[in-house]
């Protein structure tokens, strides 16, 4: 399964779990692995609880990380400024593994699979759902 995000950019962060959920559900197997990712080297998939708080928090640790008006090479050499977002996903890697217990996922009670889009500026991201049965 495929679904398309649009987005912000700069961080955005967008629970992506009732989506891969429903992947997981039409896949109807009973126990496996789901492996969630995005073809591209700018946004990162992880799980974390989406309460504002924490996701405001995340966003404050990635600029101390890598923030954006650092001096990058990516800048120099290409133009669009964007090397942040690249050192970003490096660290929230732009996929994810989630194990599938008694068709669904198993994720604990605050756990949510969150989608977050380094770029500096808006996009239509794709995201691919496979689910291996064991």
């Amino acid at each position: 399964m495929k679904f398309i995000l649009s987005t912000k950019g700069f961080n955005d962060i967008i629970d992506i779990t009732s989506k891969v959920s429903e992947a997981v559900k039409m896949a109807g197997k009973k126990d496996g692995i789901c492996f969630i990712s995005c073809s591209g080297s700018t946004c990162g998939i992880t799980t974390n609880e989406s309460e504002p708080g924490i996701i405001e928090d995340l966003k404050r640790v990635l600029e101390k990380i890598a923030p954006i008006n650092n001096n990058y090479q990516h800048c120099k050499k290409w133009g669009d400024c964007n090397g942040y977002a690249h050192i970003r996903s490096a660290f929230i890697q732009p996929l994810l593994t989630v194990p599938i217990e008694e068709g669904k996922l198993a994720l604990g009670q605050w756990q949510q699979i969150l989608f977050i889009d380094f770029d500096n500026r808006p996009r239509e991201r794709g995201i691919s759902v496979k689910i291996i049965s064991s």
